[in-house]
């Protein structure tokens, strides 16, 4: 399962996953661009369906899951990926809209879908949880402060998720992507928007594909001792 995975990323992550013959249940509130998704994957020969979800209401994320189990009988793996990105805006001057619009997804959606999921997979023995934080779950960026602290607090969910359920065979693990050309970095004010590439030491943005290939690796066997790690996905950003 996939959140946010009618486009960016989340599109990426589901087509990886398909690619490596995951039964895909792709989530988005925007329901024209998860057919998309889901016409993609059908089209390279794989599975997948699509339920609508909005992540900032508990109730979708418990409907979410709870449509996956009913479907396929079981949830191995949950991407959660869904989010937002403000305008640059400095903290001062963040309104309260603003501040509740990313945290309502970027935090909120993560802690929804997370709860629900572990529930499903503690009952069928274990599962894979990964959620998609950000380079700005580890340092800050200048006008960004309602994202940044989310992705805060979404590495934190994942740390807490290993701690407490490992031993129901749950693993999870957040993956920190740089600016990947995703459309998000659009939000950025266009002055910051022109050094984005210079930022990476890599000499450019990352791609999403770079991302949804990580993803898909973290979720298979050949990383099972890996569990409340953060790993970013950044061409050298954080050595900065």
């Amino acid at each position: 399962m996939v959140t946010g995975a009618g486009a960016g990323i989340g599109r990426a992550v589901a087509l990886a996953y398909a690619r490596q013959g995951a039964t895909v249940t792709v989530a988005d509130i925007d329901d024209a661009a998860g057919g998309r998704t889901v016409a993609q994957i059908e089209a390279a020969g794989g599975a997948a369906d699509y339920v609508h979800a909005n992540v900032s209401s508990s109730a979708d994320c418990d409907a979410l899951v709870a449509a996956v189990v009913a479907r396929h009988g079981r949830l191995d793996i949950a991407c959660n990926n869904a989010g937002v990105a403000p305008p640059t805006t400095p903290l001062a001057e963040v309104t309260d809209e603003q501040w509740r619009r990313v945290t309502a997804v970027d935090l909120d959606g993560v802690f929804f879908c997370a709860r629900a999921e572990i529930r499903a997979m503690a009952a069928a023995g274990g599962g894979v949880i990964i959620n998609i934080a950000s380079t700005l779950g580890q340092v800050a960026f200048p006008g960004l402060t309602p994202y940044t602290a989310a992705k805060h607090g979404v590495v934190g969910i994942t740390k807490q998720i290993a701690l407490e359920y490992a031993a129901a065979g749950i693993r999870a693990i957040a993956v920190g992507p740089a600016f990947i050309r995703t459309g998000l970095e659009n939000g950025i004010d266009p002055a910051a928007r022109a050094h984005l590439d210079e930022l990476h030491p890599i000499g450019r943005m990352g791609e999403p594909e770079e991302v949804g290939d990580l993803v898909a690796l973290l979720s298979g066997p050949a990383t099972t001792f890996v569990n409340g790690a953060y790993l970013p996905v950044d061409g050298g950003y954080l050595t900065r």
